[in-house]
C-alpha cells in the first residue's frame, strides 16, 4: 500500500484500537468524580481530517506514537529528564509518581467520556496537556523537551484526523483539570517539609561518619496507597549486640568477595541504585509493547501507575523505617568490613535497594506472571549485591523486600480494576 490508502489503513487500526472496553469502576487518584469532570466537557463537533499526503513522513512519524502511545512516550521523555539533571530515586520517584497519578486519571475521564467508536474526548491531547502541565512545573529546567513533544502528538493527531478540533477541546478540559489536581497534590504531599530533629546516639545505632542524615523528613511524605508512611513497617531489627545480630554481622564480614560478587555489587550500585527507577521503568516498557499493552490506553495507563505509586510509596515506608530505628551499618559495627563501593549516609534497616526492587518487581511480576521467575531472581541478586557490598546485613534485605512486596500488592489491589 502507498500515500493516502497505508495512511488511511493505519489511521483506521489505530482509531480502533483506542477504544477498548471500559473497566469496571476503575477508581481515579487525584479527581474524587471521573463522570462529573466527564459530564463539563464540551460538546463533540465535526472536522474534516486533513490531507496527509501534504506530509510525507507523517505515517513514520505517527507509528512512533501508535506503538507505544502517550503513556509510555511520556514515560520515556521524563525518565531522559530526570537523568539528565542527575535525579536520584527519591526527588524521581515523586515526580513519576504524580506524573503518571494523573496520566491514569485521565484515561480514566476519557473512557467515561466516550462514546461507541469515537475519538471524542482527545485522549492524545488530554495526556498531553496534563503530561506537560506537570513536567514542566515539577522539572522546569527541561520544560523545552516536554513542550517539543506535546506539540509533535498535538500535530501529527490534528493532522491525521485522529483528534478533530472538538476531540482536542475536550481532551484540553480534561488535561487541565487533572493536571491541577496533581500540581495542587504535589504542593501539599510534605516533600517540603524540613526535619527538625536530632540524630540519636548509642549503641547500635547509626552515626554520621558517612554525612548527614539522607532524607530524614521523609516520612512525613504523603503515602498513594498505604494508608500512613509506617503502615507496613517492619518489626524491630535483631537487638545489638545479641546472637542473632553477632550472626548476620559474621555473614557480612565473611562473604566471599569473588569477581562476581563484586561484579554484582558494582551492577546494582550503578545501575540498580542511585537511579533504580530508571531500571523498572524500562523493563515494564519493554513488556508493555510486547503485550500490547499501548493499544489500550487504560491499560497501560494503570500499568505504569501502578509501578509509579508502588515504588513511590515503597521509598516512603522504606525511610520511615530507617529513621524509626536507626540502626547500624555493618562497616559502622565492624570498620574492618571491606569497601566493595561507596558507604551512603542513611541507616541500615531496612534496605532501601531491597524496598524499591521489591516493589518494582512485586508490581511487574503481577502485570506480567509469565516471567515471575525473572523478576523473583533480579530480587535476590539485588539482596544478595548489598550484602557483598558490605553495606547491609541479610535481615536489612528481607524487611526491605517486605516492605516493597507489600506496598506492590497495595497498589495492584487499588488499580485492579483498570487492570483487567
Amino acid at each position: 500500500m502507498r500515500g493516502s490508502t497505508a495512511v488511511a489503513a493505519l489511521l483506521a487500526a489505530a482509531i480502533a484500537s483506542a477504544t477498548p472496553a471500559l473497566a469496571a469502576d476503575p477508581p481515579t487518584l487525584l479527581i474524587s468524580d471521573a463522570s462529573a469532570v466527564a459530564s463539563r466537557l464540551p460538546p463533540p463537533g465535526a472536522s474534516a481530517p486533513r490531507d496527509p499526503e501534504r506530509r510525507p513522513d507523517l505515517a513514520r512519524r505517527l507509528r512512533r506514537w501508535q506503538t507505544g502511545g502517550p503513556v509510555y512516550l511520556w514515560n520515556q521523555e521524563a525518565i531522559a529528564a530526570l537523568q539528565n539533571r542527575r535525579q536520584g530515586n527519591l526527588p524521581a520517584s515523586r515526580v513519576l509518581a504524580t506524573l503518571h497519578a494523573a496520566l491514569y486519571d485521565v484515561a480514566v475521564v476519557a473512557e467515561k467520556a466516550r462514546p461507541p467508536g469515537s475519538s471524542y474526548p482527545g485522549t492524545v491531547s488530554a495526556m498531553n496537556v496534563a503530561a506537560l502541565t506537570i513536567l514542566a512545573a515539577m522539572v522546569p529546567q527541561e520544560a523545552d523537551r516536554f513542550r517539543a513533544l506535546a506539540a509533535e502528538g498535538d500535530t501529527l493527531h490534528r493532522e491525521t484526523g485522529l483528534e478533530t478540533e472538538s476531540d482536542a477541546a475536550a481532551g484540553k478540559a480534561i488535561g487541565e483539570e487533572v493536571a491541577r489536581a496533581a500540581l495542587a497534590r504535589a504542593d501539599g504531599d510534605g516533600s517540603q517539609a524540613r526535619w527538625t530533629g536530632t540524630v540519636p546516639t548509642g549503641p547500635g545505632r547509626w552515626t554520621t561518619k558517612d554525612g548527614p542524615p539522607i532524607g530524614p523528613a521523609v516520612p512525613q511524605w504523603r503515602t498513594w496507597t498505604i494508608p500512613s508512611a509506617d503502615a507496613i513497617r517492619p518489626a524491630a531489627p535483631p537487638e545489638f549486640g545479641s546472637p542473632r545480630f553477632q550472626a548476620a554481622l559474621k555473614e557480612v564480614a565473611d562473604y566471599a568477595r569473588t569477581p562476581v560478587a563484586v561484579d554484582g555489587a558494582i551492577y546494582w550500585a550503578a545501575y540498580g541504585g542511585l537511579r533504580n527507577y530508571t531500571m523498572f521503568h524500562r523493563e515494564l516498557a519493554a513488556r508493555a509493547l510486547e503485550h500490547g499493552f499501548a493499544q489500550d490506553n487504560l491499560r497501560i495507563a494503570a500499568a505504569y501507575a501502578a509501578l509509579s505509586l508502588a515504588y513511590a510509596d515503597a521509598h516512603i515506608a522504606c525511610w520511615d523505617a530507617k529513621y524509626h530505628w536507626w540502626y547500624i551499618r555493618p562497616q559502622q559495627a565492624d570498620p574492618s568490613i571491606p569497601s566493595v563501593i561507596p558507604q551512603v549516609a542513611h541507616p541500615s534497616y531496612p534496605s532501601a535497594h531491597a524496598c524499591l526492587t521489591g516493589a518494582g518487581t512485586g508490581v511487574l511480576a503481577a502485570l506480567f506472571p509469565d516471567e515471575r521467575r525473572q523478576f523473583e531472581e533480579a530480587l535476590k541478586a539485588s539482596g544478595e549485591a548489598r550484602i557483598s557490598a558490605g553495606l547491609h546485613y541479610r535481615f536489612d534485605v528481607e524487611a526491605g523486600e517486605q516492605i516493597g512486596r507489600r506496598a506492590a500488592e497495595m497498589t495492584m489491589e487499588r488499580l485492579a480494576p483498570a487492570l483487567r
